[in-house]
């Protein structure tokens, strides 16, 4: 039989940017998914149709099914199926007519029966998928909250003839798995008690319980990670966060592709939230670099005026970021302080930040000038773009990172990154002064361990070298403007695992 030269892929995920994001992973499908299209497949992607929606990001909406049924526990639910467009991208959102109102709740995820909620969505996509007679070459799965379609359609619904050429399951962030009691794989279908094994979708820490993550590793065909260097991590104890062990079983479907990101829409040149717009590309003549660094010098000065702060010409640091433990928020709060101890200002855009971490800010906030520090707890994309055009530093000290995006769009716009080497930051940020990487391909600082120590040893060798060395921080910043971190490096990866999974065996 021969391979397929256009596929049909359908993405069933949770989050997709500028309709429904939460974090990075809707930016992934976003992207992945525009690039698949631009390469000439038919991609659909398959969501929730949430209350919070970006209605205004949607085109064409209209419904695609009245009377789709869905059986939970000993009920049938029905659900609406609309279909809609987003920036020529082919939607299905999933509308369930339930007394638990699963999607219409003003969040996307953070409710109290999140497992309900995408166990009910899991199988709802498939019995679509099986009653439109919808065929995919793949379909293509995101973390815990859509793994369960792996199980559910090897276990359930091929038997009842639905069929797809493959499953992958891209792990977005290895630490939220999804763990639950057998009793919720029951109510859609499954056979719970039949998982609690440790071949199958048992949890390895607490056996009575299920892992809807595990299980998407275990019976997806292709198994996928957002960068090489986590991949390797995440086949380690450290690494793993107790899947190491089913992941190195499954080593031969596993792989790590680096994300990508959307360089039109990240692109300085075009983008409506700057002060001034300037133009990028990776050989720019001495011309057109002036004008790049004129271009964020402007945007810092309008930075500055939003957020309080002087506009002395001091170095300016940013951050965005979720103020979660694996972004390391005390080496966030390090950051700034030396920041400030050495006369520069920042900049923290961050979210779900806990009371210790709000504590020490505030503490911040009250010992050094207004003029040096900004805090900002709401969401604000000009905010955020403003950042990246603005800042001299970019500042990601994560204790682990899948992939990363914030470094990749900080060097889209010539902010020199500062991140602790760790997952897809040691794919993308080469240390100006100790990498191994040949000198063109430097551009930031980085250091190894996540502590107090590290954090100062990058960020003043950084702070120096803006301040003092202009002839090499004007060769970080043209390294940083050369790299090229658009999907195109990304794509035919996956289209080569797609097709490697679709040969006969």
């Amino acid at each position: 039989m021969a391979l397929p030269e256009r596929m049909h892929i359908i993405h069933i995920a949770t989050e997709l940017a500028q309709v429904a994001k939460v974090g990075g992973l809707g930016d992934v499908i976003y992207g992945l998914s525009k690039a698949q299209v631009k390469e000439g497949h038919r991609v659909e992607i398959i969501l929730p149709k949430y209350d919070c929606i970006q209605w205004n990001h949607l085109n064409n909406l209209t419904v695609a099914h009245r009377d789709l049924w869905v059986a939970e526990g000993s009920q049938r639910f029905n659900n609406t199926i609309w279909k809609a467009t987003h920036d020529n991208l082919s939607l299905f959102l999933i509308d369930p007519h339930h007394p638990h109102y699963y999607f219409t709740r003003g969040i996307i995820y953070g409710a109290h029966d999140d497992i309900d909620r995408f166990a009910y969505f899991s199988k709802a996509a498939c019995e679509f998928l099986f009653q439109m007679q919808l065929r995919p070459h793949i379909l293509h799965l995101h973390d815990w909250p859509t793994s369960l379609v792996a199980p559910l359609y090897k276990d359930l619904y091929s038997k009842e003839g639905m069929r797809a050429g493959a499953l992958v399951l891209t792990i977005h962030n290895l630490q939220y798995q999804g763990k639950s009691s057998p009793f919720h794989l029951s109510r859609i279908g499954l056979n719970g008690s039949h998982y609690l094994h440790p071949e199958r979708m048992q949890d390895p820490f607490q056996p009575l319980l299920v892992n809807l993550l595990k299980g998407g590793i275990v019976y997806a065909d292709g198994v996928t990670t957002v960068s090489p260097t986590f991949e390797k991590e995440s086949k380690t104890p450290l690494g793993g966060f107790g899947l190491h062990e089913i992941l190195c079983k499954h080593k031969n479907k596993f792989r790590g592709i680096l994300n990508g990101i959307d360089e039109n829409f990240w692109n300085p040149q075009t983008d409506p939230y700057l002060k001034k717009n300037y133009a990028v590309s990776s050989s720019l003549s001495d011309k057109e670099f002036a004008a790049v660094l004129a271009g964020k010098e402007e945007n810092r000065k309008e930075l500055c005026k939003r957020c309080s702060l002087s506009h002395q010409k001091k170095t300016l640091l940013g951050s965005i970021t979720r103020l979660v433990s694996q972004k390391g928020p005390k080496l966030i709060l390090q950051a700034i302080e030396r920041t400030l101890e050495k006369g520069g200002q920042y900049i923290l855009l961050g979210s779900q930040p806990e009371e210790e971490v709000m504590k020490a800010l505030a503490t911040l906030k009250k010992t050094y000038p207004k003029s040096q520090l900004s805090l900002n707890f709401e969401q604000d994309e000009e905010l955020a773009h403003l950042i990246y055009a603005g800042a001299h530093l970019f500042v990601i000290p994560s204790l682990f990172e899948p992939c990363g995006l914030t470094q990749m769009i900080a060097m889209r716009y010539g902010s020199i990154p500062i991140v602790r080497k760790t997952g897809g930051l040691a794919d993308t940020v080469f240390d100006i002064d100790t990498s191994d990487a040949p000198l063109s391909e430097r551009n930031g600082f980085s250091f190894d361990f996540p502590d107090r120590e590290g954090v100062h040893w990058a960020l003043d060798r950084a702070l120096t070298c803006q301040e003092t060395d202009p002839q090499k921080w004007h060769l970080l910043i043209r390294h940083a403007l050369a790299h090229d971190f658009s999907w195109k490096q990304a794509t035919p990866q996956y289209l080569s695992l797609y097709q490697e999974l679709l040969k006969p065996a």
